[in-house]
């Protein structure tokens, strides 16, 4: 547990002098990269990935039971 520490400074050094010393296209590449992040994270999860079980049901054992039957369901799609 002693040595954690230094690790954890060592490798945010490496990423710290890695980011610093990167070129201006390196840098435009990690913009669109984390534009890109924020959209897939929280623009999509609000409008396409809504809560269904929150929703539907009012409490963990409804929705527990939910999932259980759906889960466990033995009719098969694929059949």
């Amino acid at each position: 547990m002693q040595n954690l520490f230094p690790d954890i400074r060592k490798l945010f050094r490496f990423y710290y002098d890695g980011f610093r010393d990167m070129s201006a296209w390196g840098r435009k590449v990690w913009i669109v990269i984390i534009i890109k992040l924020f959209i897939i994270f929280a623009i999509l999860r609000l409008f396409f990935f809504h809560d269904f079980l929150h929703n539907k049901y009012d409490n963990d054992k409804q929705r527990s039971k939910y999932v259980l039957e759906q889960l466990t369901n033995s009719t098969n799609v694929n059949d």
